[in-house]
C-alpha cells in the first residue's frame, strides 16, 4: 500500500506512539482489504464508551488501556492524545440521565460518566446517538468519512452523498488520530453505482411504517448490493422516511447505499444512479411483497398482551417525539406495560424544554436517550412481548433479547402501551 511522506512519518513514530499504533492498524487493515492507499477524512463516528461489560475490565487499568485495546487494537498501552478529526460518540450502552430507569448500578453509571469526560476532553463529541446527522454532524456531498453504525452509514452514503464503509471501533479510533482511512469500497466512485432496479408498484405514502416495510423487503431482496428505487413513491420522502428506509434495508440485508432518482444527490435520474450500466436485476415491490415484509417483521409475535413498547430506532427527531405526545394526549400507560421513547441526547433536551418529556412521564412513559434496547440489551424487567415502530428493532430484538415483537405504526404502538394489548393490523 502506498503511503505519503506524512503517513510514513506517523508510522515511524514521528507524532508519538498512539499515532504509530494507529498507522500500523490502518496499514494492516488496508492491506487485508486490498486498498492501494489511504484517504483523508475529517469526520469520524465511532465509540469510545466504557459501559460495555468487556471494556469495563480494562477500565480498571485506566482509560489509556481501554483506548489502546479497543480503539487501536494494541497490546501496548499508549497515552490517548487529542483527536485530530471531528470525532462523534455514537449510541452507547446506557442512558446517562436515567440509569435508574434501566436498572444500571451506580458504579457502572459513574464509570460511564468518567469515560465520557476523559474522551470528551480529548476531542470526542459525546453526542451518544445512532443519528449524528440529526444533531449537527452533517457530511457534505463527496466527503470521505470513517463511520460506524449501519443506519448512520447508509444515511451518510445515500442521503448526504458522503463516502464511507461500515467501519469498526478500531478503524474509527485510528482514523480519529491520523485523519486517514483505507481507500476502498464505497470511497471509490465506481463502486457507488446502483446494481438492482426496484420498481415500486404500490403506493408508498409518507409514513414511517410504509418506508420501513419497503426498506425491509429491499434489504432482503438485494442483500449487500445497491438498490435503485423508483415508482409509486408519494411525494418527496423526508429525513424521517429515509432514515427508517435505510435502517430497515441495512437490517434485513447489508445495504450501505441506495439511490432514489430525483431525491438522493447522486441520482438525478435512473441513468445517473446506474452510471449507464444495465441493472443486474429488476425487482418489483407490490402488494404481495409489502405483505411479506409485514408478516416477517411480526413473525416472532404470538401473544397480544404487550408489556413493553419501544419507540425511536433510529433515534427520534423532536417531530417524532411530539407525534408520540399527541397520540398519548388524555391517555395513560397501562399498569401492565411500559413505554420508552428514545431520542438523541441533544434533541431530548429540546424535547424536554418543549414540555414533551413531562407529557410522556405524566402518561406513565419515559423519554430516554443515549442508547436503545438492541444496543444495551436492557428491557424493563420481565418484558416478554414488545411493540415497536422500528423495523430494525423488530428484526433484532427477538434474537437479542428472546422476546416476541410486534411491528406497527406509532399510533398502534401507543395504543398497545395504553391498553396493554396489540390491536394493530396489516396494511391493506
Amino acid at each position: 500500500m502506498h503511503l505519503t511522506d506524512a503517513e510514513k512519518a506517523m508510522l515511524d513514530g514521528a507524532k508519538g506512539p498512539a499515532h504509530r499504533k494507529a498507522m500500523e492498524l490502518l496499514v494492516r487493515y488496508g492491506e487485508a482489504l486490498g486498498a492501494e492507499r489511504l484517504v483523508e477524512t475529517g469526520s469520524v463516528a465511532g465509540t469510545w464508551s466504557v459501559a460495555n461489560p468487556i471494556v469495563r475490565d480494562y477500565a480498571a487499568r485506566g482509560m489509556d488501556a481501554v483506548f489502546s485495546e479497543f480503539n487501536l487494537d494494541s497490546d501496548e498501552v499508549v497515552e490517548v492524545p487529542p483527536m485530530e478529526t471531528l470525532a462523534c460518540q455514537l449510541i452507547g450502552g446506557l442512558d446517562r440521565r436515567r440509569p435508574d430507569v434501566m436498572g444500571i448500578a451506580p458504579g457502572i453509571a459513574a464509570l460511564n460518566e468518567a469515560g465520557e469526560r476523559h474522551f470528551g476532553a480529548r476531542g470526542v463529541a459525546m453526542h451518544a446517538t445512532c443519528t449524528p446527522y440529526q444533531v449537527g454532524v452533517v457530511p457534505v456531498l463527496g466527503e470521505h468519512l470513517a463511520w460506524m453504525e449501519s443506519s448512520a452509514v447508509v444515511y451518510a452514503n445515500a442521503v448526504c452523498g458522503a463516502r464511507t464503509n461500515t467501519e469498526g471501533r478500531e478503524s474509527t479510533g485510528a482514523a480519529a488520530l491520523t485523519r486517514r482511512i483505507p481507500y476502498w469500497g464505497l470511497h471509490l466512485p465506481e463502486n457507488r453505482a446502483g446494481t438492482h432496479l426496484v420498481q415500486v408498484e404500490v403506493d408508498v405514502p409518507p409514513e414511517m411504517l410504509d418506508w420501513g416495510l419497503l426498506g425491509y423487503w429491499v434489504g432482503e431482496a438485494v442483500q449487500d448490493a445497491i438498490p435503485v428505487v423508483e415508482g409509486r413513491v408519494a411525494g418527496r420522502p423526508s429525513l424521517i422516511h429515509l432514515k427508517h428506509f435505510g435502517a430497515a434495508a441495512a437490517s434485513s440485508g447489508g445495504v450501505e447505499m441506495y439511490h432514489i432518482p430525483g431525491t438522493t444527490p447522486e441520482a438525478p435520474d435512473r441513468d445517473a444512479a446506474l452510471r449507464g450500466r444495465p441493472p443486474v436485476a429488476t425487482l418489483r415491490y407490490g402488494a404481495a411483497e409489502r405483505a411479506w415484509a409485514h408478516a416477517a417483521l411480526n413473525g416472532s409475535a404470538r401473544d397480544r398482551a404487550v408489556d413493553f413498547v419501544m419507540l425511536g430506532c433510529p433515534h427520534n427527531s423532536v417531530e417524532q417525539v411530539l407525534r408520540v405526545v399527541r397520540a398519548l394526549e388524555g391517555r395513560r400507560i397501562s399498569a401492565s406495560s411500559a413505554l420508552w421513547v428514545f431520542a438523541p441526547r441533544a434533541l431530548a433536551e429540546v424535547a424536554e424544554a418543549s414540555g414533551h418529556g413531562d407529557a410522556i412521564r405524566a402518561a406513565g412513559g419515559q423519554l430516554m436517550s443515549d442508547t436503545c434496547p438492541a444496543i444495551s440489551r436492557i428491557l424493563p424487567k420481565g418484558a416478554k412481548v414488545v411493540a415497536t415502530d422500528s423495523a430494525k428493532q423488530a428484526h433484532y430484538l427477538p434474537a437479542i433479547a428472546g422476546v416476541q415483537c410486534w411491528f406497527g405504526s406509532v399510533e398502534e404502538c401507543v395504543d398497545a402501551a395504553v391498553t396493554g394489548h396489540w390491536n394493530g393490523r396489516a396494511p391493506c
